[in-house]
Formats: structure tokens, sequence, C-alpha cells
């Protein structure tokens, strides 16, 4: 009796000391709540499965109907506790929880980088036409064609003494511009625009041939053929366009057989020309060209 008495202090002794040392190591070696808590789970659905009744088997000295009145050896003797047993393995993983509820909208974020310039797009159909604008102010007034001129009429005073050149008419009705030359035989182009040109010759003495140039080109041919003891007269007209610096004369065309281009004191041959119109366009460019000029 006395042995069992020593057997059960010492064992009281060594569960106190136990649980204070497991306290300490599981105060430094605690897991995360959550899986303790599922272990603990599972171990109580283990216990409870494997909680069965006990039935007492019917010996000998038992009879039907009455009860084991013993008691486990716990209810008098504590035994010695047991090793810590292993960690049991990691539960499997507990399913979704449900969405949360919606958070508080945040701060609106800084302002980004400008992004480069996209592409252009296709063109768009076309819009409606609109409606007439109002009219315009009224333009400044312009120049008047009337303010240019350019004229000329001259004649011989004596017979054509040289044919292939021109013919330098010495005779002057009218030179108000002085656009005709008498020493070159040639009317010079000052004015661009539109020109009448016309002449007159008296042909005596043998055949002529005379030929309207345009710069070194002749552009109309006249032919007379004298008649022996007849006074014959040749003439001819036509219509340019003429450019700024252009040159348009009369000559014999030919050999001196065609030189019969005849004037004296009661016999004339005249050459004549007029500006019809001015070519505007070319002339207010011109102005404006000369006006920064005479800027700079």
């Amino acid at each position: 009796m006395k042995l069992m008495w020593s057997l059960l202090l010492l064992g009281l002794l060594l569960a106190g000391s136990f649980s204070v040392a497991q306290e300490e190591d599981g105060e430094e070696a605690e897991e995360p709540a959550e899986d303790a808590a599922v272990e603990d789970e599972e171990a109580a659905a283990d216990n409870e499965e494997a909680a069965v009744e006990v039935e007492v088997p019917e010996g000998p000295g038992t009879e039907a109907g009455m009860t084991d009145d013993r008691q486990p050896c716990a209810m008098w003797m504590v035994g010695v506790p047991g090793t810590p047993g292993h960690s049991g393995h990691l539960g499997r993983d507990g399913r979704d929880g449900h969405d949360g509820p919606r958070g508080e909208k945040g701060d609106t974020g800084e302002q980004g980088e400008k992004g480069e310039p996209g592409e252009n797009g296709d063109k768009g159909a076309p819009g409606p036409r609109g409606f007439p604008g109002n009219p315009g102010l009224k333009g400044a007034q312009g120049e008047s064609a009337l303010l240019y001129h350019s004229s000329f009429s001259v004649g011989l005073t004596d017979p054509v003494p040289a044919t292939n050149v021109p013919i330098r008419f010495n005779k002057f009705f009218h030179n108000e511009q002085h656009h005709y030359n008498d020493v070159s035989g040639k009317f010079h182009c000052l004015l661009p625009g539109v020109y009448f040109f016309t002449y007159h010759l008296t042909v005596y003495t043998k055949d002529a041939r005379v030929s309207l140039f345009k710069n070194d080109k002749p552009v109309m041919f006249t032919y007379d053929q004298y008649h022996e003891g007849n006074v014959d007269q040749a003439s001819g007209a036509l219509i340019l366009r003429l450019q700024s610096g252009d040159e348009v004369w009369l000559q014999i065309y030919g050999d001196e057989d065609f030189g019969g281009v005849y004037a004296d004191n009661t016999n004339d041959s005249t050459f004549s020309g007029f500006l019809l119109y001015p070519d505007m366009g070319e002339l207010v460019e011109r102005r404006r060209r000369s006006v920064g000029v005479s800027r700079h």
C-alpha cells in the first residue's frame, strides 16, 4: 500500500513538471491559429468516431443483467504521461470565402504623360453645300488700258537699195513713243499685248517680194509682179501678240531681182503699227517686280 502511494506522488510530480515544460515549449513553437484549429477539428472527429461503448463480456462470474461496478484505474491511480505525438499532416485547403464588401473609391491618380499623336483618320464624306457668302468689298479702281499707248507710222523717201536686211523707213508720220527705231529699221515692243501691223508699198522698175519678220522669223509674205510702164501697189496686214522685247520689221526677201520697193516725192511706201490692248496681268506683275527692286 505504501508503494502505491509513493508511485502516485511521483506521478503527480512528474505530470506537473511535464505540464510546465509543455507550456513553455508551446509558447515558443506555436503554429498559426488557423492550422491548429484545423488539426483540433480533425482530432475531435477521429475521437468521436473511435469512441464506442465498451461492452463488458459475460464471464463465469457474471450474471445476465448485472453491471460491472469496477472503475478504470485512472480513478485511483495516475499513470506516467506519454511522450508528445508527432505533428499531423496539413489539412486540406478550405473553401473560398465570399467576396468582401466593395471598398471606398480611391483618390484620383496623377495625370499621365501625353501620348504620341495618332495616325490621320480617313477623309470624311463631303458636307452639304453651304449658303452663299456675303458680297465682298468693292476693290480699288484698276488701271485703264487706255493709259498704255504704243503706235508708229513711217515711210520711205527713196527706193530700197538692199535686200535681205530690215528696210529702214526714214520718214516719220507718227512715232510719239519712239518705239520704232529708224537706225535698225525695227519696231521694239515695250508693252506686252496685241498689236496690229499694216504696210502699203509702191512697186516700180522690177518685181517686189516683201516679208514681215518677228524675232528673225518670217511670218508673212507679199509678192507683186511688175508690169513695164505701170506703177503697182503691194500691201498686207496682220495682228500679232507680242511680249516685252519682241521686234517686228519688213525686209525684201530674195536677191536684187525682187527689190522693186519704190518711193519718191509723189509715191509713198509706208509701214504702220499700234497696240490694240495690253496684257494687264504681265504689266502688273512687272510693276510689282520693279517696285520690289526699288525698295531693296
